[in-house]
């Protein structure tokens, strides 16, 4: 186990690296100077050229990404070109917003996808089962955004129920997580239903039957413990993608996530408010990659981790 880990853990660093050089190349190659478009056309070239120079900008691009390597390391991204506000205390902020809506809307994903998915595998051939999976597949092709705004006109304004934009309180995050985890749901719901009905098909489920067991311990004990491992593939991948935001639904409720924040810092071309929110993205995916597959181990003992370990 540990030197899986510690072998995953190195691949983890070389695609951090990887993606932070890659980051880089693009922006220097997307058209617009930074610095003009701070001062927009206001200033003169001494101007320029001195604030050039205070945000490092004027010496080379391999000591420039020296510099944000190095930074990066220490989480030093610098600060806002336009806000100036430190690009970690940003970063912070606008995640603790996210984490608040990832939260509400990974709860509600898995909540209802795995118990839609587990009620279409038991009924299978049924119309409960036809229902659910239209449903699903519903949930999966709808947008998001759409979902949004069909949720702010009949809860928010044709009934008056909950608010449709803001963050003050856990009311405020009720519409955006039905929106954002509608179509993680449907997903969740067909895995589980087709890793559930190959579980069910398999002798051991047979016999825990023959012997007389209860219906609901077969499928909750047997049946969706060797169910688990494609739906938690699933849902560690869908964590990561609610956890770096969702850029349309917290542009329609207004929430000041990391979603919103990566739009604003690629609209200003803000180079350092960009970098550090790739990076956060990036690092979120492979952490909960790595924590997914760690997690196999301890959900199927037949996984074994070690010299064997690709």
């Amino acid at each position: 186990m540990f030197q899986y880990i510690s072998k995953r853990l190195f691949q983890t660093l070389l695609v951090l690296f990887g993606i932070s050089l890659i980051t880089f190349i693009l922006l220097q190659v997307v058209p617009g100077d930074p610095v003009e478009l701070m001062l927009e056309k206001r200033a003169d070239a001494q101007t320029i050229a001195r604030v050039r120079h205070e945000l490092g900008l004027d010496v080379s691009l391999p000591q420039q990404y020296l510099n944000f390597l190095k930074g990066a390391i220490h989480l030093d991204f610098g600060k806002s070109y336009f806000t100036k506000e430190v690009v970690t205390t940003a970063l912070v902020r606008c995640f603790m917003v996210t984490v608040k809506l990832a939260s509400m809307s990974f709860l509600f994903a898995v909540v209802l996808g795995v118990a839609c998915g587990m009620a279409a595998a038991i009924n299978r051939g049924k119309w409960i089962d036809s229902v659910l999976m239209t449903i699903s597949i519903a949930g999966v092709s709808a947008p998001s955004f759409w979902i949004a705004i069909i949720l702010q006109i009949i809860f928010g304004l044709k009934l008056d129920l909950l608010p449709i934009s803001g963050f003050e309180g856990p009311v405020f995050f009720i519409l955006p997580s039905i929106a954002l985890g509608t179509r993680y749901a449907g997903s969740i719901a067909r895995i589980t239903r087709t890793s559930m009905l190959d579980v069910i098909k398999q002798d051991y489920i047979r016999t825990a039957r023959a012997k007389g067991v209860k219906e609901g311990l077969v499928i909750m004990k047997h049946a969706l413990k060797n169910a688990m491992i494609p739906i938690i593939t699933l849902v560690g991948t869908e964590l990561g993608n609610m956890l770096t935001g969702s850029m349309l639904i917290e542009r329609v409720f207004s929430i000041p996530g990391i979603g919103k924040l990566a739009v604003d810092s690629m609209s200003n071309r803000d180079l350092p408010l960009l970098e550090g929110t790739v990076m956060y993205i990036a690092f979120v995916f492979v952490i909960v990659n790595l924590l997914v597959d760690i997690s196999y181990a301890f959900i199927d003992p037949r996984i074994r981790y070690g010299k064997g370990a690709n």
